[in-house]
């Protein structure tokens, strides 16, 4: 049993926050937990994936406005498939949602992006996986405009970091997601947290098997990786606590770790 608290602000108010964590949690499967994968789309004939995909959408741009059509056009990079796979493998009974924004090579436009994030709050699913971000300073402010509606919709959001030595949004909004950078950590469950970083998180991201579309598999390096890691971890932690908000998870997220510390050291 971990003892989780924290400290909550509330315009000029404070409050400190606990609750019980009990460890059944990994033991949990991510049933009924609903995860979004903001990304290239997802493979759903993957023998790793197959009817774990509930729903498939794409970016469409019609007269300067982004739509989203049900899709099943797969993936056309292997990058979501690649963390969609990765997720299933840590939380194997979650409902995942394909949310397909980039094209060919893994390359998109950002306001598509901006639109895909916005569609998954709205449909308030539990977590949201974002293997992508922008360095391009236009959508610093929309970004973080829809992580605080994420955070008040009580949708988790992880980010991945960039690979290159270079500030990426969303990651860097530290105080409304949870931000990832890869470890060479091996143990799914065994990750740290960097409390005071920008980028908090670590989790396994070196030579990570995933699924590939066309049945197969890759062995994949970069932050990308890293990011659905925790994904998995939280939709773990929901299953057994649905009730707990992005916050708490947060929260959670630093006592786990903390004891990983503790057991490693």
């Amino acid at each position: 049993m971990t003892e989780v608290s924290g400290i909550e602000e509330f315009g000029n108010a404070t409050r400190m926050t606990y609750f019980q964590l009990a460890d059944d949690w990994r033991s949990a499967t991510g049933k009924d937990v609903s995860v979004a994968v903001i990304d290239s789309g997802i493979d759903t004939t993957h023998p790793d994936l197959a009817g774990k995909v509930v729903d498939s959408v794409e970016a469409r741009v019609d007269k300067k406005k982004v739509v989203f059509d049900p899709s099943d056009a797969g993936d056309s990079a292997g990058h979501g498939t690649a963390c969609a796979g990765i997720i299933s493998r840590i939380a194997p009974d979650t409902k995942l949602h394909s949310i397909k924004v980039l094209g060919a090579g893994g390359l998109g436009d950002g306001m598509a992006f901006l639109a895909g994030l916005e569609w998954a709050i709205k449909q308030r699913y539990h977590v949201i996986n974002l293997s992508l971000g922008t360095t391009k300073p236009q959508f610093f402010a929309p970004l973080h405009d829809l992580l605080d509606r994420a955070y008040q919709a009580g949708c988790i959001v992880v980010a991945a970091a960039n690979n290159l030595p270079q500030p990426s949004f969303p990651s860097v909004f530290s105080s409304s997601l949870i931000s990832v950078v890869k470890s060479a950590e091996t143990d799914p469950l065994n990750f740290g947290f960097h409390y005071g970083e920008i980028i908090e998180l670590t989790a396994p991201g070196v030579n990570i098997r995933t699924p590939w579309p066309g049945g197969g598999h890759r062995n994949l390096t970069g932050n990308s990786f890293a990011c659905p890691h925790i994904v998995g971890v939280i939709a773990l932690l929901l299953e057994k606590h649905p009730d707990l908000t992005p916050f708490h998870v947060k929260s959670a997220l630093y006592a786990i770790a903390k004891e990983n510390q503790n057991q490693n050291s």
